[in-house]
């Protein structure tokens, strides 16, 4: 009875340890957080939306839940004669429920960013949604769209070397992706890189190759960058002194893990608890 009462009391100090230290969960509002938005000098006639872009954001609506990437067009209506393209694309470590909140609140914002604007591209943290009118003229997939760089230095050759590693890890792990989303980490250096979910394995790694080349011109030695080109984007991030907390490339999806993992290991032992009582008591019964 000692053995099984010492158990029980490890088992219990151990869930309460687990409970005490388990992460709590990050909020899914970096998610959509605008990082640029990209609206058509142009606008519809009349200064509103015609009834197929509303079409074209239920069609996209209903498949985020059940994909990170999908495009269709929505065609000329009796009510329009206007036929508009578009798509959406979930950073690939996003749940399906998070990618479709986040699909949701790009198509809402596109009328509050661009007006009536004839394409609109808006691109949160999480996810791209965009339309435009059928015969919009396109542009290269390798064209830079926006570009953000940290301040400060990351701290010179070492730390540029690290980067570079972290990079041409990116670059090799284009042909295993999961629809072009690759994630990695060298000695503190975080990066991350996203393609067109429909791009061939050579168009991503073209695209995530150019996204490096401008990132080490346009960022230099910053500790932190993106790079957003039309059909891919890449991001990274220097943490010398550690990851703060939810940080990093993925961060809010480690922290969910880490926590589902922690809350999984304190409900095994509150289990072991509940069945050490139910024993014991049996044992009771038994004696008596």
């Amino acid at each position: 009875m000692g053995r099984a009462r010492r158990f029980l009391l490890a088992a219990a100090a151990a869930a309460v340890f687990l409970l005490l230290h388990a992460p709590p969960l990050v909020s899914c509002a970096d998610l959509d957080a605008l990082v640029y938005k990209g609206c058509a000098n142009q606008s519809f006639p009349g200064g509103a939306l015609p009834p197929t872009v509303a079409v074209l954001s239920s069609a996209l609506s209903a498949q985020a839940g059940s994909t990170k990437f999908y495009k269709t067009s929505s065609p000329s209506s009796s009510g329009s004669s206007t036929s508009v393209f578009g798509l959406f694309q979930c950073r690939g470590d996003l749940s399906g429920s998070d990618c479709a909140s986040c699909v949701s609140r790009a198509m809402s914002s596109w009328r509050d960013v661009c007006g009536a604007s004839v394409a609109a591209r808006v691109q949160l943290t999480g996810c791209l949604a965009l339309y435009e009118v059928s015969g919009f003229p396109q542009v290269s997939g390798v064209q830079m769209l926006f570009k953000t760089c940290g301040t400060g230095s990351g701290g010179g050759g070492d730390f540029e070397m690290r980067r570079d590693t972290a990079f041409a890890a990116l670059e090799g792990g284009v042909a295993t992706s999961n629809g072009g989303f690759i994630a990695t980490s060298y000695q503190a250096v975080y990066a991350m890189a996203q393609c067109e979910g429909d791009l061939s394995t050579a168009d991503c790694g073209q695209c995530v190759t150019q996204a490096v080349q401008h990132v080490e011109v346009e960022c230099g030695g910053a500790p932190s960058g993106q790079v957003y080109l039309d059909k891919c984007y890449i991001s990274y991030s220097y943490y010398p002194h550690g990851v703060p907390h939810g940080g990093g490339m993925g961060g809010q999806q480690t922290a969910k893990t880490v926590a589902i993992v922690l809350g999984g290991a304190v409900g095994v032992g509150f289990l072991v608890i509940c069945l050490l009582f139910a024993r014991s008591l049996v044992k009771k019964k038994d004696d008596y």
